[in-house]
């Protein structure tokens, strides 16, 4: 019986670290499923959820070229399908409606109105945007470099 990924297989558990458990699949096969795919919640201390003889359904996850098998519990549980979100499509021109939620900040002066604000002239407000942001960049940074250097001791630092 040839391993391939994604086979969902039957074993029991031969053994148990502190970052596994070891997992018999017949046939001299042996895996390891990680301490992260044990369970979909936190698990602290493996040996409060699995037990050196415990029969325990896995999927296979990896196989190595060194015979190393990757094997999840957590992915071989079978789970409710989530209910799925529908979203609509805005009319052209307008964002849709979002309740408690503020428009997006213009720093050319307030709330933006059409749909995001990239219009005819969007690479001219892009590069005033990007030479105000640079600009404050670099006003924070020669501030931040001013009040630190004296703490560190630097060259030209404040004294007290």
């Amino acid at each position: 019986m040839a391993i391939e990924v994604g086979a969902k297989l039957q074993g029991k558990v031969s053994g148990i670290t502190n970052f596994g458990a070891f997992v018999d699949l017949g046939e001299r096969k042996t895996g390891l499923v990680h301490i992260s795919e044990v369970s979909d919640g936190y698990v602290k201390d493996i040996n409060d959820v699995l037990k050196v003889g415990d029969e325990v359904t896995v999927v296979v996850t990896t196989v190595g070229n060194d015979g190393k098998i990757g094997l999840s519990i957590r992915k071989a549980q079978d789970k409710p399908q989530q209910e799925k979100r529908e979203f609509t499509k805005a009319p052209a021109g307008k964002a849709p409606a979002r309740s408690g939620q503020k428009k997006p900040f213009n720093r050319s002066g307030g709330n933006q109105s059409r749909g995001g604000g990239f219009g005819n002239d969007s690479k001219q407000d892009f590069d005033s945007l990007m030479s105000s942001f640079l600009k404050d960049s670099d006003d924070r940074l020669s501030s931040l470099r001013r009040n630190t250097e004296g703490k560190r001791g630097g060259r030209g630092g404040r004294r007290n």
